[in-house]
Parts: structure tokens; sequence; C-alpha cells
């Protein structure tokens, strides 16, 4: 399997963390920012501290044009792709009743749709690859069909991502590429970390070192065989 990565949201964060996990492990790397340029660039001054080729690209991914060319100019600066990691995604907390239709437009197509735009883009690039690997990331518990009291739209867009996910796995397996799904919980850079620590079994949030982890064992040469699958890193949360 060639090198070269893409990783949507990688400005800061988990998506940051994971694209210099990789460029730790030798992949060329593009990161993906729509308004941290300054971070996006300083994260590809680091990775280039491994030996690797990083580039830092802007994109709305919300938009299929811009993430159509996102994919194109990440090929085409790596010299190929066979990783695909969709890590964005926004949040929102608000009852049904008081969200917006824009909020739920927006949560939907930061989540959801923005996977699927990417992966579509991605995917005559990954079959060339001759191996290759999509990681999506849901949240915890979005597998499990249950009312929210707070975040629907949020866990609607999650748990279509587990279905798509499962589906595009069947279909793409006779390419030699594989496609999961990480499930974190809260972690350590989650917005609302202390307040939510009392209700996690493991009383602590997740490491991003984690979360890396739980992505680079769908990723590994060994994992090949496993697609189609979904990996909390939640410390317990919600069993």
């Amino acid at each position: 399997m060639i090198k070269k990565a893409l990783v949507t949201g990688s400005a800061v964060g988990i998506g940051r963390a994971i694209a210099l996990d990789l460029a730790s492990k030798g992949f060329d790397v593009a990161f993906h920012y729509n308004r941290s340029a300054e971070a996006a660039n300083q994260a590809t001054q680091e990775a280039a501290t491994y030996g690797v080729k990083s580039v830092a690209l802007q994109a709305d991914i919300t938009k299929p044009e811009q993430a159509q060319f996102l994919v194109e100019n990440a090929a085409a600066q790596l010299g190929g792709l066979s990783v695909v990691v969709n890590n964005v995604g926004n949040y929102l907390r608000k009852p049904i009743s008081k969200t917006s239709i824009k909020e739920w437009q927006e949560v939907i197509n930061s989540n959801l749709n923005a996977t699927f735009y990417i992966t579509k883009a991605a995917l005559p690039y990954l079959k060339a690859a001759n191996g290759a690997h999509i990681v999506n990331f849901a949240c915890a518990s979005a597998q499990n069909i249950a009312a929210r009291r707070t975040n629907t739209a949020y866990m609607i867009a999650k748990t279509g991502i587990i279905i798509y996910t499962k589906s595009l796995a069947l279909e793409l397996i006779k390419d030699k590429i594989t496609v999961n799904v990480v499930s974190p919980g809260v972690a350590e850079n989650s917005w609302d970390v202390e307040e939510m620590i009392p209700k996690l079994p493991a009383k602590r949030p997740a490491k991003l070192t984690e979360i890396n982890h739980a992505v680079w064992f769908f990723i590994n040469p060994d994992s090949e065989y496993i697609t189609g699958q979904i990996l909390e890193v939640s410390g317990g949360w919600n069993l």
C-alpha cells in the first residue's frame, strides 16, 4: 500500500493528532482546514520533521465542488491517496423544537454529507492504490437507536455515517478497500469535558493518542480483513 493520506478537519484537535500520527508512521499527509490556516500550516511543518511530504489545503467540504477540489488537489500534491479519514463534523446541543432549519442543515451537511462528498471524490484514487482504507467518524452509541434530548440532528448524522459505512464496506471489499468507523466519546479536547467526567465509567476522557490508536487499528496492514466495523473509544460510556 502506498502511504498517502488525507485527513479532513486536521488543523486542530483530533484530526490534527491523527494526521501527525500517520506522518510519524511514514505517510505523506494532506492537512485539510476551512478557516484555521495558521494552525494547518504549523501542523504541516511539524509533520515534515518526520521526513514526509505534508501540505495544507483549504476547502469548505459541505460544498460538493470544494470537496472534489480538495481531494483532487491532495492526490495531485501527494502523488495519490491510499487513506481517507473523514473527521469533520459540527456538534449541536439543542432540543429539536429549538433547532433552526439552518442549524439542522449545517449539522447534517458537516457530518453526513461532507463524509459522502469526500469519499465519493476519493474513490477513483483509492481504487488505484491497490489496497486502501477509509475511516469515518461517528460518536459513542450512534449505533443505538434511541431518543436524544438535545443532540438529535447530530446523532441522526452520525447514525447515518454508520449505515453509509457498512453499505460502502460491502460494495468496496472487492476493490481491496476497507471502510470502518471510529466512534469517540468524550475526549480530552471536548468542550464539556469537566461536566462529563462524572458520567464516565472510566472517570476520565479519552486521550487523543487513544483515538489515534483506534484509527491506526483499521489502517495498519494486519487489519485488511476487517471492514464495516465500529470501534468505540468511550471508556465504557453508555454501556
